[in-house]
């Protein structure tokens, strides 16, 4: 059991370091939907891919799709609007858009299905490895040259490493697995008044993750699917017993 549960949770030890930070800065931008809007980009990209060209040039037109959406993003963040209602319509846009591409696909629902939430369980060793690579990379551009910027350039950054980031989780886990791992653990720690809310998300997002993983192994179910309703499960519960009762206007 520990052999096959090793690389998933290696995977997700990961992908809930980097995406909890970059939850954390959206939570405080106030744009939830954001990540969403990428991540149904990058699927928009690798269906266009897979309905248009037998999934050639797979990673590039996932990535390009992704860097449109964070383009405009980061653009329409300069500019006097309702962001978050922008965001939406990017969203329905992308998911639109796959809906039409793989309507004439005789395999586009089981991609579709995949690109929701993918079973992790058996993800290879390598592409692990070579999103640990990547990931490397996004942080350390994070850390040094983030800081240094600001403005539109700082915006563009912050949003075009974003989409890097969601282009090589959503070919792994999937749309709705890169939302719960973004949102939920920084989420629980803002809510809860965590003293170190980053440290708390990566415990919380760590928690919920391999607790799916393993009850997924042991029970049959779908991993993608089992950490995205544990995660949400526990993140709904967490923060209603917490929260306080709202005020009468």
């Amino acid at each position: 059991m520990i052999d096959i549960l090793l690389v998933p949770i290696s995977l997700v030890a990961v992908l809930v370091m980097l995406h909890a930070y970059f939850g954390m800065e959206i939570l405080k931008r106030g744009i939830i939907f954001t990540d969403l809007s990428i991540a149904q980009f990058a699927a928009l990209g690798s269906s266009v891919s897979l309905g248009y060209f037998h999934e050639e040039h797979f990673y590039f037109l996932t990535l390009g799709f992704a860097l449109l959406s964070a383009f405009l993003i980061a653009f329409a963040s300069t500019r006097k609007l309702h962001l978050e209602a922008f965001i939406g319509i990017l969203y329905v846009l992308g998911a639109s858009g796959i809906m039409m591409v793989l309507s004439h696909s005789a395999e586009g629902m089981e991609h579709f299905k995949s690109l929701l939430a993918s079973d992790i369980l058996f993800t290879p060793p390598s592409e692990v490895l070579k999103s640990g690579v990547i990931y490397s990379f996004i942080a350390a551009a994070l850390y040094f040259v983030y800081p240094k910027l600001n403005g539109f350039l700082k915006e563009l950054l912050f949003f075009s490493l974003l989409a890097v980031t969601v282009t090589s989780s959503v070919s792994l886990a999937g749309v709705f697995v890169v939302f719960v791992l973004l949102i939920a653990p920084p989420f629980v720690a803002l809510s809860l008044n965590f003293k170190k809310p980053l440290l708390g998300s990566f415990f919380f997002g760590w928690f919920f993750s391999i607790s799916a993983i393993t009850l997924s192994y042991h029970y049959d179910l779908p991993t993608g699917y089992a950490i995205v309703f544990l995660g949400a499960a526990l993140i709904a519960v967490s923060v209603l017993a917490t929260s306080k009762k709202a005020s009468k206007s």
